[in-house]
């Protein structure tokens, strides 16, 4: 008994470099937060791209479907009960039945990234829906009048602009979704935050291990920020040419 207290107390009275040591130095602890910001930059990469391209899709289902109702309608219905249902439901509840009900005993990292992609494209969906109908609609109208069809004109002179418009918004949602994975450690998944909590486990110390987790984060946004930053600057001189 007295061993389990001093095991529960002694963390606060161990000095610095005793906390770190024992966090990530001791048994080679560093490694759980290693592997799990592997984890969670994998995650957040291919999460990303099928929301890029889920997102994109459903976004020119949504705005053909004001311009042809009849032959989208089935479609359009379809991605108005996705966008619903995935933006009216916690990201964390959608983790749990992708991994439990819908792949059900499959590998872990899968199903956090068919989770979390899936939830990025009801996002990115609206984000390059705002995007299409940002465009004038003399661009349209002038590819159409130069004989190109609807889909030639959306392929080739809207949506190029679009994506262009869009680029921070959804530079935002990479940063953001990189911030939601931390809940993937609900189904398993050894990221980041649960890297930090497995240290804490072991150690008994909610502080060192905890603190350096939220601290790697912050290096990792702080980065994208900068990159997003660099981004609309060019973006904004090539609007001045």
């Amino acid at each position: 008994m007295g061993s389990l207290l001093a095991n529960l107390n002694g963390p606060a009275y161990l000095s610095v470099e005793q906390q770190l040591y024992d966090a990530f130095i001791e048994k080679n602890r560093y490694k759980y937060l290693l592997n799990g910001l592997g984890n969670t930059l994998l995650i957040t990469f291919f999460a990303v791209l099928i929301g890029i391209v889920l997102g994109t899709l459903v976004a020119l289902v949504r705005v053909t479907h004001s311009g042809n109702r009849k032959k989208l309608r089935i479609l359009n219905a379809l991605s108005g009960l996705y966008l619903t249902v995935i933006r009216g439901t916690p990201v964390v509840v959608q983790l749990m039945i992708v991994y439990y009900i819908v792949y059900q005993s499959g590998d872990k990292l899968v199903a956090a990234v068919l989770a979390f992609g899936i939830n990025s494209g009801a996002y990115v969906a609206e984000v390059i829906r705002s995007g299409i109908q940002s465009v004038d609609q003399g661009q349209i109208e002038a590819g159409r009048s130069l004989g190109l069809t609807q889909r030639t004109t959306m392929v080739k002179i809207v949506f190029p602009q679009a994506l262009k418009n869009v680029a921070p918004a959804i530079f935002n949602e990479f940063i953001a979704l990189l911030k939601e994975t931390s809940v993937a450690g609900y189904i398993g998944v050894q990221d980041l935050t649960k890297g930090g909590d497995i240290i804490r486990s072991i150690t008994y110390d909610p502080y060192t291990s905890l603190l350096m987790t939220a601290a790697i984060y912050l290096v990792i946004v702080i980065g994208l920020t900068h990159c997003l930053t660099v981004l609309e600057r060019r973006l904004h001189r090539s609007d001045n040419r």
